[in-house]
């Protein structure tokens, strides 16, 4: 069995003492072992990003963009061998393990705008022979603690911005699925990164609580679950490190009366069971606005749940593989057990898949339930697995307060043909990203992405502008020179340019 190593001042380090298992979700087998870091393992990478991090705060935002540049074009070049790792280890298809990429390298793209993206503001004579400036400086150590369910993506939500920003970056990956990002990152180093610059150090709880603990770290980024998310923010801030922690969703579509039925099918189908469901943006919950549009909606969704291509991740042309553990399985059915005896009425049953040839692997089916109520625990909790639920309410108004006092508020989206409707939705709802006919509202990477309530912990969402914010510090500098033989006399009273 391989044994995969931590990655710490541009070299492979093994692991000392942990291990965890890391399987094929599609075959239920342990395909290799993760080290799980120790606390003096992770400070090594902290002491490495602290070394280099002088020489990197000074090198030119040109010449850390022409790393990523590079960068970029080999995580193009290998597209194919980067999304056979993400589906080997995490269970998704082929196909969505290579837009989950895509999806990644914009955000190098982004950070490839060094240059423009890091330019202060500059005011001339703001005084006699005055000048103010304002420069935005990196921070230092910084640490990212990224999800299962993004091994490719999430990563480079963060450390690619972080490190054009000037920082070194230490990254923990999630144990369940971390050769994909293991690999990309060797692959930055390839592109000529700085030893030191990127560390990636797996681990579980006691290598997050080094990370916090850390006096090094000044700042960390984490995406996952509300309960950790919280968890991390708390510990975090009274230890004066500058927090951003993306916590768990329940999205909701909002179906009106008017909307695209066909179309609002066809999204729903792809934003509730792609992935299997584990996406914090993914759909839900189907909100539908009179009894007619959820009679219409289950008499079309219905045969489209059942006609899922689902098998092995690593097949193409499948619609769905396998959630990423046995435990994620069982929890997933745990749920859907939990909506049969609270009620609701189950429309379709996914607890039954069996895949031939991999009747080990971690498979539930698509999953539909009608005629769910908010005190429902389908309802209430985020379930990240293949089980979409329909709520059925009498208007527009009683859908958006349903949406409002949910306490999660990551994404939502409506289906209409309303555009008073769909402009109410959008400045009414309490959600942080929001779509109009559009079921997975995630932001363009010059945009930002997060949610509000408790999908969100901390002032700045991820990457885009608020990542540049994020991973820099604001310095005014006010400089004068007087001119040559002028003496003034001393000012006592407060200085203004009155």
């Amino acid at each position: 069995m391989s044994h995969i190593p931590h990655l710490i001042n541009g070299e492979r380090v093994a692991g000392n003492g942990r291990s965890a298992p890391v399987y094929n979700p599609s075959t239920g087998d342990s395909t290799s072992a993760v080290g799980l870091a120790d606390r003096a393992t992770m400070q090594l990478a902290i002491d490495a990003a602290k070394a280099a991090f002088p020489a990197w705060r000074n090198t030119p935002p040109a010449k850390r963009a022409q790393i990523m540049f590079r960068f970029k074009q080999l995580l193009e070049q290998n597209e194919n061998e980067i999304a056979a790792l993400i589906s080997a280890e995490h269970g998704k298809t082929i196909e969505d393990a290579v837009g989950e990429l895509k999806r990644g390298i914009e955000n190098v793209e982004f950070a490839c705008a060094a240059p423009e993206i890091l330019k202060g503001e500059y005011s001339r004579n703001v005084g006699p022979n005055i000048d103010a400036w304002t420069d935005l400086q990196p921070i230092g150590v910084v640490a990212g603690i990224t999800p299962f369910n993004f091994p490719a993506m999430v990563p480079l939500w963060m450390y690619p911005l972080a490190i054009v920003c000037g920082n070194c970056f230490i990254l923990k990956p999630s144990e369940r699925d971390p050769s994909s990002t293991l690999f990309i990152a060797e692959l930055l180093n390839q592109a000529g990164l700085p030893k030191g610059v990127l560390n990636v150090v797996n681990g579980d709880k006691d290598a997050v609580d080094a990370l916090i603990e850390a006096p090094e770290v000044k700042a960390l980024s984490f995406v996952g679950s509300t309960p950790i998310a919280e968890y991390i923010y708390s510990e975090g801030t009274k230890r004066g490190k500058r927090v951003q922690a993306l916590g768990g969703a329940k999205n909701h579509a909002v179906l009106m009366p008017d909307a695209d039925l066909d179309n609002a099918v066809s999204a729903l189908m792809g934003a509730a069971y792609g992935s299997c469901g584990e996406r914090c943006m993914a759909i839900s919950v189907a909100v539908c606005v009179g009894d007619q549009i959820a009679d219409a909606l289950v008499d079309k969704i219905v045969p489209q749940i059942q006609a899922l291509k689902i098998g092995a991740g690593t097949s193409c042309g499948l619609d769905m593989g396998p959630l990423v553990t046995a435990a994620a399985r069982d929890k997933v059915k745990g749920y859907i057990d939990a909506g049969v005896a609270q009620g609701a009425k189950l429309v379709v049953d996914g607890r039954g898949l069996v895949v031939p040839g991999n009747e080990n692997g971690f498979f539930v089916g698509g999953t539909l339930f009608d005629r769910v109520t908010p005190d429902m625990t389908i309802y209430t909790d985020e379930i990240f697995g293949p089980v979409l639920c329909i709520v059925r309410v009498g208007s527009l108004e009683e859908a958006m307060q349903l949406i409002n006092d949910h306490e999660y508020g990551n994404g939502t989206c409506i289906f209409t043909r309303d555009g008073e409707a769909a402009r109410l939705f959008c400045d009414e709802i309490e959600v942080g990203m929001v779509g109009v006919n559009v079921p997975l509202p995630v932001p363009v990477a010059y945009h930002s992405f997060g949610g509000w309530k408790r999908s969100l912990f901390g002032d700045l969402h991820a990457y885009g502008p608020d990542g540049v914010r994020f991973y820099t510090r604001k310095k005014a500098i006010t400089q004068r020179w007087p001119a040559r033989k002028s003496h003034e006399a001393a000012q006592f009273a407060f200085p203004s340019n009155g």
